[in-house]
C-alpha cells in the first residue's frame, strides 16, 4: 500500500507536515506564537500587542515578572475585596441561621466559661449578632465595609484576614482576662465587635504610618468607647481586647522593615497568638477551669 503522512499530523504537498499546536497535536495552527515560535491553536492564543502569544507564554510571563506592592507591601489587586465580602458574606448567613435554626446562636456563641471547655467558640461567637438586635449586625457589617477593604488593599489579603481572626480571638480573651471583674463569666457574648475594633486600631495604626489623617478613626473609637460603658448589653471587655490586638498586629505589619515583611507577616501574629493562649490559660488555671 502506498505510504501516507504520520499520523496526528496531517502531510502537505511536497511531503512537509503541517504545523500542529503542541498542548494539542491534532489540531493544525498556522499561527505562530511572537515570543517562542511555536504553533498555537485557536484556544491556545492570547492577543497582545502585536500579533499572538501562547499560553505558556503568557504564563511564564506573569510568573517572572514583579508583582506591584503597596506601601507596606501588600500585592496591588484589581477587582472586589474578596476578603471582606467573604467574611461579611458568613457573618450574614449565619444571622439568617441564628433565626431560623433553634439553637443556634446558644451552639456557637462564647462566655468565659463556655470556652474552657469548647474553645472553638472564642472564633465562632465573631460570626454571630444578636437575633432580636438587627442594627448590631448592620451597625458591625457597615464598620467593616468602612475599614476592610482599606486595610485588605494596603496589608494584602493575607495579612488582612489574620489580623481580623486574630483581632477576633483578641477580643474573646479580653472578655477572660476582665470579665472577673464584672461577674459576666457565665453570660453569652456574640458579635463581630472585638474584630471591628481590632480593625479600628489597626487602620489607627497604618493611617499615620503612612501619614494620613486619622482623626475620624479616633472620633469612632471614642465615641464607641464611650458608649460601651454607657449602655447595657455591650461586651466592652471584648472591645478593648479586640483593640489593643488588632493595634499591636496592625504596627507590626506596618512598621516591619521591608526585607523582613515576609517573616513578620508570620512571626508576630504566631507571637501574639502564644501571649493570648498564655494569658487564657494562666486565667482558667488561677480559677480552676483547667
Amino acid at each position: 500500500m502506498p505510504g501516507g503522512p504520520v499520523a496526528g499530523s496531517p502531510g502537505l504537498p511536497g511531503g512537509e507536515q503541517a504545523p500542529v499546536c503542541p498542548r494539542h497535536p491534532d489540531r493544525v495552527s498556522y499561527v505562530r506564537c511572537q515570543r517562542c515560535g511555536r504553533p498555537a491553536c485557536p484556544e491556545c492564543q492570547r492577543p497582545a500587542a502585536v500579533g499572538v502569544h501562547c499560553v505558556d507564554c503568557v504564563a511564564e510571563a506573569a510568573r517572572t515578572s514583579p508583582q506591584g506592592r503597596t506601601v507596606l507591601g501588600g500585592r496591588v489587586r484589581g477587582g472586589r475585596p474578596v476578603v471582606t465580602l467573604t467574611i461579611i458574606g458568613l457573618c450574614v448567613v449565619s444571622y439568617v441561621l441564628q433565626l431560623v435554626v433553634t439553637g443556634w446562636t446558644s451552639r456557637w456563641a462564647f462566655s468565659p466559661v463556655a470556652g474552657a471547655f469548647e474553645p472553638w467558640r472564642f472564633l465562632t461567637a465573631a460570626f454571630l449578632h444578636s437575633p432580636g438586635q438587627v442594627f448590631h449586625i448592620l451597625f458591625n457589617m457597615f464598620a467593616l465595609w468602612m475599614v476592610g477593604p482599606y486595610l485588605e488593599s494596603t496589608l494584602g489579603r493575607a495579612r488582612f484576614a489574620t489580623l481580623y481572626l486574630v483581632s477576633a480571638l483578641g477580643g474573646s480573651v479580653g472578655a477572660v482576662l476582665l470579665a472577673p471583674a464584672t461577674d459576666t463569666w457565665t453570660t453569652a457574648m456574640v458579635g463581630a465587635s472585638g474584630a471591628v475594633f481590632g480593625m479600628f486600631g489597626a487602620v489607627l495604626v497604618v493611617l499615620r504610618r503612612t501619614g494620613r489623617d486619622a482623626g475620624s478613626i479616633i472620633g469612632i473609637l471614642v465615641l464607641n468607647g464611650v458608649l460601651g460603658f454607657v449602655l447595657p448589653g455591650i461586651a466592652w471587655q471584648a472591645h478593648l481586647g479586640g483593640l489593643v490586638v488588632g493595634a499591636l498586629l496592625g504596627a507590626a505589619y506596618a512598621y516591619a522593615p521591608r526585607d523582613r515583611r515576609a517573616l513578620v507577616g508570620w512571626a508576630a501574629p504566631a507571637a501574639l497568638l502564644v501571649v493570648l493562649l498564655g494569658a487564657t490559660w494562666a486565667m482558667y488555671t488561677a480559677y480552676g477551669l483547667v
